[in-house]
């Protein structure tokens, strides 16, 4: 609580300062051409970012049913390849909650952890489920794909028999693609949401108001940021937020070593976003680091921008320092995971006050640290 109340006086103190050490507006004007940026957005991030998402979904798709036609070891590590690339991909789109995305609240059907491993045991004992419910975020997505593909134990038996002969074996079979399939539906929705009208209305919703598409999508990537990048995959498990660590809440806990692979993918996404660049290539357009560029915002005497590049820099390279698996490195030494935390938390203060005061955009969410 006391550090809830700390971080909110700074905020306010920060904002009310109006001087360059508050990220403002150097020259007082704004001239930026929010329609070109939000193109940029639209047709050189967004958009092929779903695509090759959407592609990995498909091999998702297909790589189950060839798992669950033929139960193989061979198979089995081909689909978990699988969901490891759709995983990595997720990174990079789970951000973007506007749209159908916000509609069907997709990033809640698709990555909501930890994943109740009791829950699914129950939907695959009965085999009756509605995987619509927002009852079953917990058990669906890509963590239950973690617990399906890696957190069956039974030392006894090798790991594919719980798909074949195992006395689940049929009830397993179902979940698993009962949950792939799900997940290959809500995509097919938003990316058609995306390549139709939702795209032009997107981009020509290009003003300043509180309801234009740059003041909206600025929200739900500093909320993405705080929330589920910073508090979701470090802050929680690491007790943040609470009187003890809970390393078994990490970001793909059952396959064990992939939780730093995917919090650096994710911080690779943010700031990719931020910089404008091209998903498919080095090239950059307009973006929120030329924004501010544009507008002369300075912290510190420092040019924004660079600021919040060089903070995500500072976190990388402390990264490089900590356990590939999060709850490994939670638990032999909680004080380097907050090491990282502190890294990652600087940007959020750099974004959401800072930045967002500079481009005059006003947070329109409740503050995450309690979460």
């Amino acid at each position: 609580m006391i550090k809830k109340v700390l971080f909110l006086l700074i905020a306010v103190l920060a904002i009310s300062c109006g001087s360059d050490d508050s990220g403002s507006n150097g020259n007082g004007t704004d001239n930026f051409d929010r329609k070109v940026m939000l193109e940029n957005w639209a047709d050189n991030i967004i958009i092929p970012s779903y695509e090759d998402f959407q592609s990995k979904m498909n091999d998702l798709n297909q790589k189950t049913e060839a798992f669950v036609a033929d139960a193989t070891a061979e198979n089995l590590e081909s689909l978990r390849t699988s969901w490891l690339n759709a995983y990595k991909i997720w990174q990079h789109v789970s951000m973007y909650e506007i749209g159908k995305s916000e509609e069907l609240t997709f990033r809640n059907f698709m990555n909501i952890y930890p994943t109740s491993a009791t829950k699914i045991e129950g939907f695959v004992t009965s085999g009756t489920y509605n995987l619509q419910l927002p009852s079953t975020y917990d058990a669906q997505g890509f963590p239950a794909l973690d617990y399906l593909l890696y957190g069956i134990s039974d030392a006894a038996i090798s790991y594919e028999i719980h798909f074949t002969t195992g006395p689940k074996a049929a009830g397993y079979k179902d979940y698993l693609t009962a949950v792939v399939s799900r997940m290959k539906t809500l995509t097919d929705e938003v990316v058609a949401d995306w390549k139709g009208t939702f795209r032009n209305d997107f981009v020509n919703n290009n003003g300043g108001t509180a309801s234009s598409s740059v003041n909206t999508m600025v929200n739900k990537y500093v909320f993405y940021y705080e929330k589920f990048l910073r508090a979701g995959k470090i802050g929680i498990p690491v007790g943040v937020f609470s009187t003890t660590a809970l390393p078994e809440k990490v970001e793909g806990y059952y396959s064990a070593v992939n939780s730093k692979m995917l919090f650096e993918e994710a911080l690779t996404a943010v700031q990719n976003f931020f910089n404008g660049k091209h998903y498919t290539s080095a090239t950059t357009g307009e973006s929120l680091k030329s924004y501010l560029v544009a507008l002369n915002a300075k912290k510190n005497g420092e040019n924004l921008d660079v600021a919040i590049n060089n903070q995500w820099e500072s976190a990388r390279t402390f990264s490089q320092s900590v356990d590939a698996n999060f709850a490994n490195q939670i638990t032999n030494d909680k004080a380097k995971m907050l090491g990282l935390y502190d890294e990652v938390q600087k940007a959020v203060l750099l974004l959401k006050v800072d930045m967002m005061s500079a481009m005059s955009i006003s947070v329109d969410y409740s503050d995450a640290d309690g979460d």
